[in-house]
């Protein structure tokens, strides 16, 4: 396959991707290096979304990707729930969008999946974890930290889901 054709195909791949995050560079100057240990949220929950974050920050995003070879957004989050938490979530963004229990952006708690609109279309989440964070798999950084209200996200979060009972 010819180099113009490759990057065709890789460019169709991330706007059709469910957690294509084209423009996700502009977020990178939000972003930790670390987890936070003390500002977060100290649940149990929390804790153990965090360990799972840390062993897999910075594994490039793959689309389609669930595990520590690449992850695309779903798929990271897919996993963490899986390892950090024993739950199982449907594998793409959409079919989270349409289960769970509806949060409205006030009420987002540690655990919750938060949804971001990109070029019109709900196509990136990630696991809010307190403090304003969520963990996710950026397209451009792969597994990372960032803040809602930072530069690039700030404007883009479009809805929340909970998944976990009772919070």
């Amino acid at each position: 396959m010819r180099l113009p054709n490759l990057l065709t195909l890789a460019l169709v791949t991330l706007i059709l991707g469910g957690c294509a995050g084209g423009g996700q560079m502009h977020h990178s100057q939000t972003d930790r290096q670390s987890a936070p240990t003390a500002s977060a949220s100290n649940s149990e929950t929390t804790q153990k979304l965090w360990q799972v974050f840390e062993r897999y920050q910075g594994t490039p995003y793959r689309y389609g990707g669930m595990s520590g070879s690449g992850f695309d957004c779903s798929g990271f989050i897919n996993t963490a729930y899986r390892e950090g938490l024993n739950r199982r979530l449907p594998r793409t963004t959409g079919q989270m969008l349409q289960q769970g229990q509806p949060v409205s952006p006030e009420n987002i708690a540690p655990g919750d999946i938060v949804f971001f609109r990109i070029k019109g279309k709900e196509q990136h989440a990630g696991i809010y974890m307190g403090d304003n964070r969520f963990i996710h798999a950026s397209s451009s950084v792969g597994v990372t930290e960032s803040e809602l209200n930072g530069y690039y996200w700030r404007n883009r979060l479009s809805s929340a889901r909970r998944f976990l009972p009772n919070r």
